[in-house]
């Protein structure tokens, strides 16, 4: 059997980095995810994805990503079941095993790196992620 799952996204806020009682670091956010086509209005509609990454990665997102960062995950879809005043409820979420970093490193004033070599430097829409409703 195959469980794989593999989405490219932005993070919709911060990531949460927290420690089990025994010491694991879990790191848990959302990304916003487009779907292909548009509905019947001629809008792209988006996904709201919940992530988990566990142990260094988990540490590594923590301290790497923020709102706004463009990340490629590849991972497992994981349905967490849970009984709340009688009624049995499902949340999915992915299982991250691995997260790919797509953005350019930033300076510290925020503005991207672009590397005199670089033959694609400057080409693409530039994105302020502060605009971003979510």
């Amino acid at each position: 059997m195959i469980n794989r799952i593999i989405l490219v996204g932005r993070l919709t806020r911060d990531p949460e980095l927290r420690y089990t009682p025994s010491g694991a670091a879990v790191t848990k956010f959302n990304i916003a995810v487009d779907r292909k086509y548009t509905n019947q209005k001629g809008e792209r509609e988006t996904d709201f994805i919940p992530i988990v990454v566990w142990q260094k990665l988990a540490e590594n997102c923590a301290n790497y990503l923020a709102k706004g960062s463009l990340v490629g995950v590849d991972g497992r879809l994981q349905i967490n079941q849970y009984e709340k005043e009688g009624q049995t409820h499902r949340s999915p979420q992915v299982v991250a095993e691995d997260v790919r970093f797509l953005d350019r490193k930033k300076d510290g004033d925020g503005s991207q790196k672009q590397k005199q070599d670089d033959p694609f430097a400057g080409i693409g829409t530039e994105v302020n992620y502060d605009d971003l409703p979510f």
